[in-house]
């Protein structure tokens, strides 16, 4: 019953925040249709499935530790998502974990977030990239590599060539995130 209801309000969701939030909400009250939601994400070639990545977006950033024991599955499925709509909150999950593993080093994600998901995180940011992705998808993108140059010390070159090759024929938006993560990859390779 609660995986019809879950459906149920999926297919009636709109874009709308405030209608996004309530049913993030009621997940929350209800987390045993996280699994549920997260099976809606990944059918993606059902229109159900950016409407679910609307909610799994809210509902991480409430408590994204629900994520933590789907870690397997998310990054197995990550590569696969292809809707824009349903992108950008994927790329925003991603760069959120970036951030709490990396700035916030979140014990409990500590545990969870192991180097193949990180690795195959890496892969999916860079696709997004260097393909032909809107500009919020690859802002979050290249905030999670900068991240993950930390580790990956690979990274930060490659993603200075792209945002380089990039910067001048994008949008405003990709400048301002393309100027800023060049500024900070500089003063991180300083002060190495």
């Amino acid at each position: 019953m609660a995986f019809e209801t879950l459906e149920y309000k999926l297919q009636y969701t709109k874009a709308y925040r405030k209608t996004r939030l309530d049913l993030a909400n009621w997940v929350l009250e209800n987390p045993e249709n996280f699994p549920e939601l997260l099976k809606f994400c990944f059918q993606v070639d059902e229109e159900i499935s950016f409407r679910a990545a609307w909610i799994l977006e809210f509902v991480c950033l409430e408590n994204v530790t629900l994520l933590y024991p789907h870690f397997e599955k998310f990054f197995e499925k990550l590569p696969y998502i292809y809707r824009e709509q349903a992108l950008r909150p994927f790329s925003k999950i991603c760069w959120l974990l970036t951030e709490r593993f990396y700035k916030k080093k979140e014990a409990s994600l500590l545990l969870h977030f192991r180097g193949e998901y990180r690795e195959q995180l890496v892969e999916c940011c860079f696709d997004w990239l260097i393909s032909e992705k809107k500009v919020a998808t690859q802002a979050f993108a290249i905030k999670s590599l900068f991240l993950l140059g930390k580790e990956y010390d690979w990274i930060h070159p490659e993603l200075k060539v792209i945002i380089e090759q990039n910067i001048n024929t994008n949008s405003a938006g990709y400048k301002s995130i393309g100027s800023k993560a060049l500024i900070a990859i500089k003063k991180h390779r300083s002060s190495l």
